[in-house]
């Protein structure tokens, strides 16, 4: 099958962090908390805040992903974001594009239970068949550390 007709890799996330959503949604709105919420992020670089045609919050920002090769080698991967808040104070939509054509969108939603806010992350990626499983293999490593890392912040608070 061609690269371009192969289905997107396509995943959900979820969990229940213990604050209100008010405050989730303010953390995931800061580009500056993804660093160490992913696990490869080490940087933000280049944030610029503003508002797209609709009027809605857009933040568009670099991310630093690092990838340990074998030993002390290492690869920076300068990853551009759009971050867009298409319905204020519940759900953000990332788009991600990387270098070697990968694309990336997580939509988050937010919700609130009796015990905090139910956070659903649904991820769409589309590779190169050369990066496919690559991607599919880190982006739900990292999607499953993010959930982890999210609930551990939000319970410190």
């Amino acid at each position: 099958m061609p690269e371009d007709r192969k289905p997107p890799i396509a995943f959900e996330t979820t969990c229940t962090v213990a604050a209100p959503p008010e405050v989730v949604y303010a953390h995931l709105a800061d580009p500056r908390s993804y660093i160490g919420l992913s696990p490869l992020i080490v940087a933000v670089d280049d944030v610029r805040h503003g508002r797209d045609a609709e009027g809605r919050a857009v933040a568009d920002y670099v991310a630093v992903e690092r990838f340990r090769l074998v030993g002390p080698v290492r690869w920076d991967n300068r990853i551009r974001v759009r971050m867009v808040s298409t319905r204020p104070g519940d759900q953000l939509v990332s788009d991600v594009r990387s270098p070697g054509r990968v694309t990336l969108r997580a939509v988050v939603d937010l919700t609130a239970v009796t015990d905090g806010t139910r956070v659903r992350e649904r991820v769409t990626a589309n590779a190169p068949a050369p990066l496919r499983r690559f991607v599919a293999t880190q982006a739900r490593r990292v999607a499953a550390y993010r959930a982890a890392e999210l609930t551990r912040r939000m319970a410190t608070r």
